[in-house]
């Protein structure tokens, strides 16, 4: 990118005297002559070309080095470590004891159910059939929907009737069965 630069410079002087007065121009030229090497922009490439070969020239050689370095440690035996060992006469030491306190267990819950009387033993389930065939043979009881559940010998019963007399009844019945012990009447009365 060589070229010619002209530069003009023009001066323009007025002479006066008594009697006349004239113009004198002046006008110069200026030529910058061609430049025939390199210019600003090339420059900044070239050294920015040249840094970069200068970096991985370094990293060329650090990389040899290092493995060198691994190739040396390699070769070279691990270092033992030094042990020390101290010998300390033996010295008579109480042991050490250790007391614990019994486990807390809970004494076994018996539960023993009165024979009845007569002898005979009737369980829960015996005494829940008994009352259930006396319900479902009432032709009143039968229809009403009431429901019994025994547990050791207590009855429970369940359901609503019509009247007071009604749930009477039946707690009468089922305390009349053989085995039971106890009836909880929960029998509702709803007048309807």
């Amino acid at each position: 990118m060589s070229y010619d630069e002209e530069q003009a410079k023009r001066s323009r002087v007025v002479v006066e005297t008594p009697n006349t007065r004239r113009e004198v121009v002046h006008s110069e030229a200026v030529r910058t002559p061609e430049r025939d090497g390199v210019s600003s922009t090339m420059v900044g490439v070239l050294v920015i070309v040249a840094i970069g070969l200068v970096t991985l020239l370094v990293l060329f050689l650090m990389t040899g080095r290092t493995d060198e370095f691994r190739n040396d440690v390699a070769t070279q035996p691990a270092p033992v470590p030094q042990t020390t060992i101290i010998e300390q006469p033996a010295a008579q030491q109480p042991p050490v004891i250790i007391q614990q306190p019994a486990p807390v267990q809970s004494a076994p819950v018996i539960i023993q159910q009165p024979a009845p009387s007569g002898g005979e033993v009737q369980t829960d389930a015996r005494i829940q059939s008994d009352i259930d065939r006396q319900i479902a043979d009432d032709e009143i009881f039968s229809t009403l929907g009431i429901t019994a559940t025994v547990a050791s010998g207590k009855v429970t019963l369940q359901g609503t009737v019509r009247s007071e007399t009604l749930k009477m009844e039946i707690e009468r019945m089922v305390r009349a069965v053989k085995g039971v012990l106890q009836v909880d009447n929960q029998i509702q009365v709803v007048s309807g």
